[in-house]
Formats: structure tokens, C-alpha cells, sequence
């Protein structure tokens, strides 16, 4: 192992030996901010912050995103700590309360929100279930969606088709507005497509007077998100890809106005306001009722810190910087020919090959990582705010 591997530091060393050192908890474990900030304009030394950068071409953000070192420190402390103390008693709990409560209010400012309309899971195929399961659904109903949604959409539509009898309609994903029915119950798309890096035309949907659903998983922390200015009823995203987070972590938003109207479709104690009188349901009274279960402390510890080092950068910067290097990408693959897909003001960037699985270990194998997408002969590069241009241009270079 090299010597700036992870997984080669000795976890064990702050409870090894005669007289164990007790652990520091971090400051995200309390939702605090650190105090070591990057510069907005150092894009080196806000690149510097991920250490996968130092092996690899990492660009492919759109599945998982680079992890920033200290994220890693803050979830091996909050382990440390409770492998040195446990995990149980009020201070503990009390931790887990105020970890979970500092996710709340930093994903709400991110979604341009309230704290109330913020509801915690794990991935953004939780945030869709909920919503979709939680509606009053029937036979006489219609869910419609685009061409371009993932799986991870689409799987709770059908399932929610199949339990209600609703049908669903798929058209394609710049035809939506068009393309609303009397039937039409709710419109579930991307904002940002995954396939393509193409933005829905959120203003058109958002006075089409039907209630939708935005899947952000492409979005969230790699474009700026408001969803009062998106016009949507929910938007749900994921913790893992732009935000840098662990994988199982994501956010649910409910307008205030249907929080009432959604079922709760996946409860337990962390979905009541008091929990001694469970069989009588007493939710609590915002989004939190949607909340996919506790608040796992290493996991939580990793989110705030890798928000940390984005905030740090400044979201403006992140939110510019990604998309600018996206489209001068967009534009080095085809000054060489290579056939880009129409594409939005994004961070992906997608391109045709004969063989898109061979093509995208090809590049691997010379230290770029993309992902190929299955089935579609296609090659997508996810370009964030740590990209650098240098490695924009070799990319370009050996796909073309």
C-alpha cells in the first residue's frame, strides 16, 4: 500500500495501547463549521482536497463523488469515538439529534427551503418512493415521465402503477409540457437528465398545474437549486454523487403545502413526535415524517464535513467553475469530431462510441475515469469544480 492510502493509517491507534487517548469528537459531529477554508479562486488547492486526484482522472461524479480528506478524517474520528465510548446513553443520542438536525438546515439552504420541508434518506430512489407511494393513487389516474430517466425513477413509477392500477406514459424529455393530459396526476423527471446532461424546462412545468417531481441526483451540488424558483411540489436527490458524501445519504424536499396530503409510506420510531403513542401515529409535523430512518453518526459526520469543503470553496465558485469546464470539454471533443449529445448547462457530458465499454476502460486504463452507460453505446464525463482543464484536454485528446 502507498503511504497516502486510506486504507493504510492505523484506525486503531487513538484506543490502542495501556492508556487510550479519548477521542476528539469533530466539529461536524455538532454541525459546526471548520476553520480551515480554501481560497474560491485556488483551484489547485481546492482540487488538493481529494486525494483520488493524486492517483487518477477521477470523472465520474455522476455515480459517486471524489470523497475530500477531510470527510474521511471526520467519519474515522466519529467511529473512534464510539468504538472508544459506545453508542448508547443521552449523549450519545443527543449527538446523533443534533448531527441529524445540522444535515436538515445545511441541505435546506443548499435547496433554498425551509428546514421544515426537508426530509432525510438514503439515496434519491428513497425521496421518489416516498412520494410516489404516498400518493392517493388510482386506476383513473396517469403518472407521467421522459425518455431519459434512470432506473432508479422509473422502478417506483411502475411499482406504483402496479399497486394503484395508474398507468404511466413516457414522452420524450423535452416534450413534457406538451404532452400533459386530463389524467396526468403527477410529472416525475430529471432535472438534469443523466444520459444526456440536458436541464428540464422547470418554468414550463412549474405553471403546467399538475404536481411534479424533480429527480436532482445530477443536480444537487453541481448546479445551483431553488426550488421555489424551480416551481416544484418535491424534489429528491442523493448525498453521494456532487455533494460527495457517503453512499446512503440523501434529501427529500415536500412543499410545505403537501406534506399533510403525502402518506408517510415507510414509518418508524423516527417518524413520530412521540413515540409512546405509536399506534396512533402522531407524526411529525414537517417533512422529517419522510425521514428514512435514524441518523447514522459516521455517515452524518462525512456529510457535513464534505459540505464543509465545499462551502468552503464558496457555491457560487463550485456552481460556475463545474458547468464553465463541462462545456469547454463539450467543445475540445468536438473540435476532434467526437459526436457530443445535445447537453444543457450541466456538468455531464456524453459522446457516442462504437464501443462504449471498451472505450471507457481504454480510458482507464490511461487514468481517466468515466463510466460508459449501458446499452446506449454512449461514454458520459462527469466535470465538477475540482476538474482541471489539463486533464479536460487529454481526455478529449485520446477520445477523439
Amino acid at each position: 500500500m502507498s503511504a497516502d492510502d486510506p486504507s493504510s493509517e492505523d484506525l486503531s491507534s487513538p484506543v490502542g495501547g495501556s492508556k487510550p487517548a479519548a477521542p476528539a469528537v469533530p466539529a461536524a459531529l455538532a454541525g459546526g463549521r471548520s476553520e480551515r477554508a480554501v481560497p474560491a479562486a485556488d483551484a489547485a488547492a481546492f482540487r488538493a482536497q481529494f486525494p483520488v486526484f493524486e492517483r487518477v482522472s477521477y470523472l465520474n461524479a455522476g455515480t459517486d463523488g471524489p470523497i475530500p480528506r477531510r470527510a474521511f478524517d471526520a467519519s474515522a474520528d466519529a467511529t473512534r469515538a464510539v468504538l472508544a465510548r459506545g453508542r448508547s446513553g443521552p449523549a450519545h443520542w443527543e449527538k446523533l439529534g443534533e448531527m441529524g438536525a445540522a444535515m436538515r438546515r445545511r441541505y435546506a439552504s443548499l435547496l433554498g427551503c425551509e428546514e421544515s420541508e426537508v426530509a432525510l434518506t438514503r439515496s434519491s430512489a428513497d425521496g421518489i418512493n416516498a412520494v410516489v407511494s404516498g400518493l392517493a393513487l388510482n386506476a383513473s389516474d396517469e403518472l407521467l415521465s421522459s425518455d431519459e430517466e434512470h432506473p432508479s425513477l422509473l422502478a417506483p413509477l411502475a411499482s406504483a402503477a402496479r399497486r394503484s392500477g395508474a398507468s404511466i406514459r413516457i414522452v420524450p424529455f423535452g416534450e413534457l409540457v406538451g404532452e400533459i393530459g386530463p389524467r396526468t396526476r403527477l410529472i416525475a423527471c430529471s432535472h438534469v437528465s443523466w444520459i444526456t446532461g440536458s436541464v428540464i424546462d422547470t418554468q414550463a412545468l412549474a405553471g403546467c398545474g399538475v404536481p411534479v417531481l424533480l429527480d436532482g441526483a445530477q443536480a444537487l451540488g453541481a448546479i445551483a437549486v431553488d426550488v421555489r424558483g424551480l416551481g416544484c411540489d418535491y424534489y429528491a436527490a442523493a448525498g453521494q454523487k456532487w455533494l460527495c458524501g457517503p453512499d446512503g445519504t440523501g434529501v427529500l424536499y415536500v412543499r410545505s403545502g403537501c406534506i399533510e396530503a403525502l402518506a408517510p409510506s415507510w414509518t418508524s420510531y423516527f417518524s413520530l413526535r412521540d413515540p409512546d403513542a405509536a399506534l396512533e401515529l402522531p407524526f411529525h409535523p414537517g417533512a422529517a415524517r419522510f425521514d428514512m430512518g435514524n441518523v447514522i453518526g459516521t455517515l452524518a459526520a462525512w456529510v457535513l464535513a464534505a459540505l464543509d469543503v465545499l462551502e468552503d470553496a464558496g457555491w457560487d465558485w463550485v456552481f460556475e467553475r463545474g458547468p464553465r469546464l463541462a462545456a469547454r470539454l463539450e467543445q475540445l471533443l468536438r473540435e476532434r469530431g467526437v459526436e457530443v449529445l445535445p447537453r444543457g448547462q450541466s456538468t455531464l457530458v456524453t459522446w457516442r462510441s462504437d464501443d462504449a465499454l471498451r472505450g471507457a476502460a481504454a480510458l482507464a486504463e490511461q487514468g481517466l475515469i468515466v463510466r460508459d452507460l449501458p446499452g446506449n453505446g454512449l461514454i458520459r464525463a462527469s466535470v465538477g469544480a475540482w476538474s482541471s482543464e489539463e486533464e479536460l484536454e487529454r481526455l478529449a485528446a485520446l477520445a477523439g
